[in-house]
């Protein structure tokens, strides 16, 4: 079996986490790297990520888990890390020039004009979704849970254990960040570390619908 394979079909979604056991620095570096490297519609990355790696970061992220969420709170604070993947709320000319900027000093335009069509692509979509369908934040997010799926899958591929949560106060997450004056809503936190040896999941089948009720071929 090819070893990404293998690691998508042995990966489940922690639900008890080892308090005792850390990342090293080699390996968050990796998960940074995987969250960089996320791709997203026109290269608009809409994002931006937020890593608790301390006790007090992740408390921090813990006060989103409370009431109707309190059983997300020990997922968040006996896991090593903590990722909250954060969507921006608007996306302006002032944004993609800035993208643009930075694709221009990472060498992508051979001409004037490829750099301008690629601005002129970048434009269209992002004001498409921004003032015909009205949709922006909601087009923006999809990016962000793509960053979600590379980041669940990479983990995966580097032998650690992920729990994405949904399931968490944005009021209060939002509040404790200071992600609104900065122009960003939380989508998804994903804790990281290692399994307990009684997490459940992990002796559980995993269960998907067999391929021929899902894929057609053409």
């Amino acid at each position: 079996m090819h070893s990404y394979i293998e690691a998508l079909t042995t990966r489940y979604t922690t639900k008890k986490f080892d308090p005792d056991r850390r990342l090293d620095a080699e390996t968050v570096q990796a998960v940074k790297d995987i969250l960089q490297l996320s791709p997203s519609s026109t290269n608009s990355q809409p994002w931006h990520f937020v890593i608790a790696g301390t006790d007090e970061g992740r408390q921090r992220v813990a006060k989103a888990a409370h009431g109707v969420y309190a059983f997300n709170a020990s997922k968040i604070c006996d896991a090593s890390h903590v990722v909250v993947l954060c969507t921006k709320t608007d996306i302006d000319t002032e944004y993609t020039t800035q993208v643009l900027e930075q694709e221009e000093r990472d060498g992508r335009f051979p001409s004037e004009e490829t750099k301008a069509a690629n601005r002129k692509g970048r434009e269209f979509f992002a004001m498409l979704h921004r003032n015909e369908l009205q949709d922006a934040f909601h087009w923006m997010e999809k990016q962000t849970f793509i960053a979600l799926g590379n980041l669940l899958s990479g983990a995966a591929h580097l032998g650690i254990h992920a729990c994405p949560m949904e399931g968490f106060d944005h009021e209060v997450l939002e509040k404790e960040l200071g992600l609104t004056e900065k122009g960003y809503k939380p989508s998804v936190i994903v804790a990281l570390g290692f399994s307990a040896a009684d997490d459940f999941n992990a002796v559980t089948p995993k269960s998907r619908w067999p391929q021929d009720r899902i894929i057609t071929e053409i």
